[in-house]
């Protein structure tokens, strides 16, 4: 029997994603979507390329009627705005995976970056950090799952096997570029293509809502408190991110033992490729995939390692479905590799 599953959210740029990749899943069936619509309409009308693929009807949220009709519930929604609605499918026994940053962080730390009281004080404690590189295991035992922000799974991976191995001298510094689709499918002008069409801008520069994020898992897996710096870009491609992290080593460690370490870090994460020695990853690489490629090198007393993924993939909805997949005891490739 399939498991079935809605999606809150479904017309945002993660929330068609996510369908996308449930659309290839042998042990999961699509059985309820919701949005801020206007009226009831055909997802295959709203979106033409999954005519014959998607003939559901997208509404406005009904919560009983979703309920009602699935078992997994994914909230692809706005930050701030989860909150509202999780705590009534958890009542109800579902599984919830929350792609916004709703259950990232504490409650202090959230009210602070983003600038919102927490109205679930219940769940925010519980919930799981849907980091499977880190987190497997309790991810296994989930019922609200926090899926990570893209910039943050590009860092925190990128970082990790340094700060668990005690390398790090100092703070680290994130360069972190993405393409356009990173702030959602929204009528801005920032966002419009004359404004971003040949053109590299610097913006929240060490006070970016990712910081937290980061910072915290970071800490977690070094078992102290780690200072990051971050300074995102917006580059104009439409979905990918390159991040540079630099780490200032305690003592020196060549590159071949660095890379290696890498490796061995990763060595049971299907979806992490560490390259070779002397090679490094590109967004190119990873667009359309749920990869995240790193490559190390060593300067000196500095550790810069240049981690790529697809913000829209790895970044969210298909990290979101690898962590259904570990809830539900799927295989956790299931639907994710072509």
């Amino acid at each position: 029997m399939k498991i079935k599953v809605g999606i809150v959210g479904a017309t945002g740029y993660a929330g068609e994603e996510i369908i996308k990749i449930l659309l290839r899943h042998n042990a999961v069936e699509i059985t309820s979507l919701a949005a801020v619509i206007d009226k009831p309409t055909v997802f295959s009308e709203m979106f033409p390329a999954y005519r014959g693929r998607m003939e559901l009807v997208c509404n406005t949220l009904d919560a009983d009627e979703m309920i009602n009709r699935a078992d997994v519930v994914f909230l692809a929604l706005p930050h701030t705005v989860s909150m509202q609605y999780a705590p009534i499918f958890l009542k109800a026994g579902k599984k919830v995976i929350d792609l916004s940053a709703d259950y990232r962080l504490d409650e202090k730390t959230f009210t602070k970056w983003y600038k919102h009281d927490h109205i679930d004080k219940d769940n925010i404690n519980n919930a799981v950090y849907g980091l499977p590189e880190l987190y497997k295991e309790k991810i296994k035992k989930a019922t609200l799952l926090a899926n990570p922000g893209c910039y943050p799974t590009a860092t925190i991976l990128a970082a990790a096997p340094a700060v668990k191995n005690k390398l790090t001298a100092g703070p680290i510094i994130t360069d972190a570029k993405s393409g356009v689709t990173g702030a959602g499918r929204k009528a801005s002008i920032d966002l419009l293509f004359a404004e971003v069409d040949e053109n590299l801008k610097a913006y929240k520069i060490n006070e970016h809502q990712h910081m937290p994020e980061i910072a915290k898992y970071v800490s977690e897996a070094a078992g102290q408190a780690v200072k990051v710096n971050f300074v995102p870009h917006l580059i104009p491609i439409r979905r990918g991110i390159l991040s540079t992290v630099y780490i200032p080593l305690k003592s020196g460690m060549d590159e071949k033992q660095a890379v290696e370490m890498y490796k061995k870090f990763y060595k049971d994460a299907p979806f992490v490729r560490v390259y070779q020695q002397g090679r490094y990853p590109e967004i190119k690489n990873v667009v359309n995939t749920n990869y995240c490629d790193i490559g190390v090198k060593v300067s000196d007393d500095l550790l810069i390692i240049v981690s790529c993924i697809d913000n829209l993939i790895k970044g969210a909805a298909g990290q979101a479905v690898q962590n259904m997949n570990i809830m539900c005891s799927f295989p956790e490739e299931e639907a994710l590799i072509n």
